[in-house]
């Protein structure tokens, strides 16, 4: 993105002269034909740099910006547009306000082309690392219609019940994160400093040791004495895991197995399933066609999955076929869904359908997710007993045979 100077002439043939933000040359000339005027020369400024924002601030700004930060500037922007403050004012104060650097940086550069003529559409997606397609799209909607504080406010609201559900999981996980973490370093801890020094009182007492004793003493020689390829060998997994992850295959085949995953996967499912119709609804809600918001939904899932039968749906709604009739038959959407839709296109009211249900998985992920711990406890408790319960027998058996033949 950078500055042009421009030559324009309008319809009634008077010269007007500016300068705007554009991508290149030819669009700069193209947002001038759809303002109503005929370009005569279109240059790049001097000491506009591409790109709109220069390295040093590049580098100043360098940091990603939190879906927290988002929420904010949306409903304050929504507010301010709502009592009348012009789009430039308003995006030069919520820069200020800002504590983010990253988020500063970009509202200065997005103020700078909407006041040289730019839509505020298409200066948020010269940012697609902070404003998706989805955030675009709705503002781009939301200025044709002349709703954008309505849709900047439903923005807000889509961002906060996404940041809900994402604190939501991660705070089940946290949980079953610490006590695996505690387990394995307690595990490491017996076998590389206790079981080797036990391993040598059996030694000097030459007594006869049980199978399940040597398994656990040949486990421990293994971590004290080749502890390298312990580590080697993790390392490698770790590599190859996320190399093969990368890969569309491995994606795939990780997002399939994730959803059919026990206790995470529903959770996985129901999450998904939200955030389609929290993001679509928003979508139709604000004017977008279906095929658009169904196109735009996709890049909000980030299931594999979802977003491949996402495709097949646009194809169907491209050929003529009513969206609820894919998700009907469907192994993947609740068969609820489905037939919400189906209600949603007969009734004509899909958007207010789709954030209603919307709010039932939102409710559904809450209760789950509440559940998680009671659920994974027992469990960890089970398998932390019986690592514990095993080195004790390992050990206390010769220990107890030692002393009988004393």
């Amino acid at each position: 993105m950078g500055q042009f100077s421009y030559s324009a002439r309008d319809k009634s043939g008077k010269i007007q002269k500016g300068n705007l933000f554009a991508g290149d040359r030819a669009a700069a000339s193209a947002s001038l034909t759809e303002k109503g005027l005929t370009p005569i020369l279109v240059k790049e400024a001097a000491g506009s740099a591409k790109g709109g924002i220069s390295t040093i601030d590049k580098l100043m700004g360098n940091g990603r910006v939190s879906l927290q930060d988002k929420v904010i500037f949306s409903r304050q922007f929504a507010t301010m547009i709502n009592a009348g403050v012009p789009i430039v004012q308003s995006l030069n104060i919520l820069r200020e306000q800002s504590e983010s650097k990253k988020l500063k940086m970009v509202v200065s550069d997005v103020s700078k082309q909407v006041e040289g003529g730019s839509t505020l559409a298409n200066a948020l997606a010269s940012h697609p690392e902070v404003f998706n397609a989805i955030y675009v799209n709705m503002v781009k909607a939301g200025e044709v219609g002349g709703i954008l504080d309505q849709v900047l406010d439903r923005l807000a609201t889509q961002q906060e019940k996404d940041a809900e559900i994402i604190s939501k999981v991660r705070s089940a996980m946290i949980y079953p994160g610490v006590i695996t973490t505690a387990t394995v370093g307690a595990f490491f801890f017996l076998m590389t400093v206790i079981v080797p020094k036990l391993s040598s009182i059996f030694e000097d007492a030459g007594a006869t040791l049980p199978i399940y004793t040597k398994i656990m003493l040949a486990i421990s020689h293994f971590l004290v004495h080749d502890w390298f390829f312990v580590i080697g060998g993790t390392v490698a997994l770790v590599v190859g895991f996320v190399q093969w992850h990368k890969t569309e295959k491995g994606r795939r085949t990780m997002d399939r197995a994730m959803l059919k995953a026990p206790v995470f996967g529903p959770i996985l499912v129901k999450v998904n399933i939200a955030r389609f119709a929290r993001t679509f609804g928003s979508l139709m809600a604000s004017g977008i066609s279906v095929l658009d918001a169904i196109n735009s939904t996709r890049t909000a899932l980030g299931n594999s999955v979802y977003r491949d039968e996402l495709a097949e749906v646009a194809q169907k709604v491209k050929n003529g076929h009513p969206m609820s009739e894919h998700l009907r038959q469907s192994k993947n959407f609740p068969a609820i869904v489905g037939q919400m839709l189906a209600v949603g296109e007969e009734t004509g009211q899909m958007d207010a359908i789709l954030l209603k249900l919307a709010e039932f998985y939102e409710k559904e992920v809450d209760t789950v997710v509440a559940g998680i711990t009671s659920i994974i406890e027992p469990i960890l408790i089970i398998v932390l007993g019986g690592m514990v319960g095993f080195i004790v027998i390992s050990v206390f058996g010769p220990i107890s045979s030692i002393g009988n033949s004393v």
